[in-house]
């Protein structure tokens, strides 16, 4: 099959036939890919920021966003046949133990995610587990859904946690309205009840996001903050999910964030640094947010199915990976890129 896989951290990938994925497993299933996702986390995992965490080997075909058909089952798979259209949750979890039993995968003790640490999607085929599978309801395309298997289930995990706070009358803020801040925004205004403000340094995404529900859209400059207070009454947002991570958003977030307010710490990269006291004098709730468990991708794809949420994707051919992924790192991406081999 062709893949594109991974030789050396911070070099391009290899387009390349390799062989196909074997089964090894009674509960194994290999997909065909339809759609795969080009995820900042793909990018992560090119600069070697994952492999302190993962261990990743190289060569390594990477891809965590995926969906498709089902081509090949292994002896013990029987809810799935081949043919079937799916989404593919991330990770490969055991089912045994705790974290699994508790409904959280992605704190599996045996946890395997393809396209981090094992061979992922962008390619022809993929190895999975029947337990990672969920059904498309009929006329959906993998193409048109595979960013929501990590994308979307992060952006999902992050506002379901903040939805209870999202009472009438708050303000929640939602800063970057790339790929995780179009889907977040859209669960905020089916989970939640707080007034949505967004913040960006694209206007063309700020525009969209006040099509999608927010009441409030600020550009990300020097003048910030204070129209972010000045929209709360100068208290500062109730509610801050930020999807960006750098040093400045984390920075930027402690000075718009009310008094007993939470900031849900989605994108990554940067550093929180916030004096103790500053955090127990304003009650400040810091709360890190991973990947949704399989039931986050389940009920995501109900809301897509009714209509509620919807994806903005641009759509690649496999050749093109190392293209698509310079244009994402150089912030050149609007909602999601699709690959489809």
């Amino acid at each position: 099959m062709k893949a594109g896989r991974l030789y050396q951290y911070n070099q391009p990938l290899k387009i390349e036939e390799v062989a196909d994925p074997v089964i090894t497993h009674p509960n194994d299933v290999i997909v065909k890919i339809g759609g795969a996702g080009v995820c900042h986390t793909d990018l992560h995992l090119i600069q070697g920021m994952w492999h302190h965490i993962l261990g990743t080997e190289l060569p390594h075909i990477i891809g965590h966003e995926n969906a498709g058909w089902v081509h090949q089952v292994g002896s013990g798979v029987t809810n799935f046949k081949v043919g079937d259209p799916v989404i593919v949750h991330p990770v490969m979890s055991c089912g045994y133990c705790l974290s699994c039993r508790r409904g959280e995968d992605m704190h599996c003790e045996d946890l395997k995610f393809p396209g981090l640490s094992v061979d992922g999607g962008y390619a022809q085929y993929l190895k999975t587990s029947d337990r990672a599978l969920i059904p498309l309801p009929e006329g959906v395309r993998p193409e048109e859904v595979a960013p929501y298997a990590d994308a979307g289930i992060t952006a999902y995990r992050a506002v379901r946690k903040a939805a209870p706070l999202a009472r009438p009358g708050t303000k929640a803020l939602m800063i970057g309205m790339g790929g995780l801040g179009h889907i977040g925004i859209q669960v905020m205004r089916e989970l939640g009840n707080a007034d949505i403000i967004t913040l960006d340094i694209d206007k063309g995404r700020l525009d969209m996001s006040l099509d999608l529900g927010a009441a409030h859209a600020v550009v990300a400059n020097d003048q910030a903050i204070s129209q972010v207070k000045s929209l709360t009454n100068e208290k500062g947002a109730d509610i801050i999910i930020d999807f960006v991570g750098t040093d400045r958003t984390h920075a930027d977030s402690m000075q718009m964030l009310r008094k007993g307010g939470h900031y849900f710490v989605v994108g990554y990269g940067g550093t929180v640094n916030v004096p103790s006291i500053n955090i127990i004098n304003n009650e400040f709730n810091i709360i890190g947010s991973l990947v949704g468990n399989y039931s986050d991708l389940y009920e995501l794809m109900q809301l897509n199915a009714r209509g509620k949420v919807k994806l903005h994707t641009s759509k690649y051919s496999l050749d093109e990976a190392n293209d698509v992924l310079r244009k994402l790192e150089e912030g050149k991406i609007n909602g999601r890129a699709v690959l489809v081999p």
